[in-house]
């Protein structure tokens, strides 16, 4: 199974200068930059040019074969706006649906903190996201009042890692079921997600010493192979579908 990590493209948050971080919101939109970084991940799945060589997993040998885009086989993304926003042109560049997977939103959930007080919100509800991407599969998780409990508040690093073990967990067994390695699944998630996922497949959390960094729209590749459980990390944080002033 090949699993891509894909962060999204830049939010209005992404874009604050560090003193204006008073005018958070706590479900920002992309900004036009970061709906250009989507289209231009959506050019790339679907038809942009492969840098990445194929390799034949029983020898380690690779070779480059002419490949053109990725051809997802699921697209999953987090419920959060912005994350939604980014997988639209993909999803219409691929021909597929996106699926939402509520576990993979970012640290914090959704709220914001206002003169030291911590205020939780819901997020999209069912009626708002089918109304604005009718062709995404909702889970019931997303309810007519949304899908995170405001009585939550801001959500603690503990359980991100928890939610971040529980997903590389439920990633492990489907690269273990894939035994034709036929599974190509896409994930579009959120920067501190993404470090968290990374260190639960890697068994490194719960360090914070160090962190995976990854631009808005970067790619991470792993190679889940099926008849052992061993990881093939193929690249991280990759951005050749960006143009210089594109990187974010």
């Amino acid at each position: 199974m090949e699993l891509y990590i894909i962060r999204h493209g830049q939010s209005t948050n992404n874009a604050l200068a560090d003193d204006h971080q008073a005018k958070r919101v706590y479900d920002p939109t992309l900004t036009e930059t970061g709906k250009r970084q989507a289209q231009a991940l959506a050019d790339f799945v679907s038809g942009g040019i492969s840098r990445d060589p194929w390799v034949n997993p029983a020898t380690g040998y690779s070779q480059h074969d002419g490949a053109r885009g990725i051809e997802f086989t699921r697209l999953y993304c987090s419920a959060m706006y912005r994350a939604m926003q980014t997988a639209q042109p993909v999803a219409a560049a691929l021909g597929i649906n996106p699926e939402i997977w509520i576990d993979i939103h970012e640290h914090g959930g959704i709220y914001l903190e206002e003169a030291g007080k911590i205020t939780g919100y819901p997020g999209k509800n069912r009626a708002e996201i089918t109304a604005e991407f009718p062709n995404y599969v909702i889970p019931d998780g997303v309810t007519d009042a949304g899908w995170y409990d405001p009585k939550l508040g801001q959500e603690s690093l503990a359980a991100m890692s928890g939610r971040a073990i529980k997903i590389a967990a439920e990633l492990r067994r489907r690269g273990q079921e894939d035994h034709d390695n036929r599974e190509r699944i896409a994930i579009i998630t959120h920067g501190t997600f993404i470090d968290a996922l990374l260190k639960a497949l890697l068994n490194q959390l719960p360090s914070r010493a160090m962190f995976y960094l990854h631009y808005n729209t970067a790619i991470t590749r792993i190679d889940f192979a099926s008849d052992r459980d061993r990881l093939l990390i193929r690249y991280m944080n990759r951005v050749d579908h960006l143009p210089p002033e594109l990187i974010t």
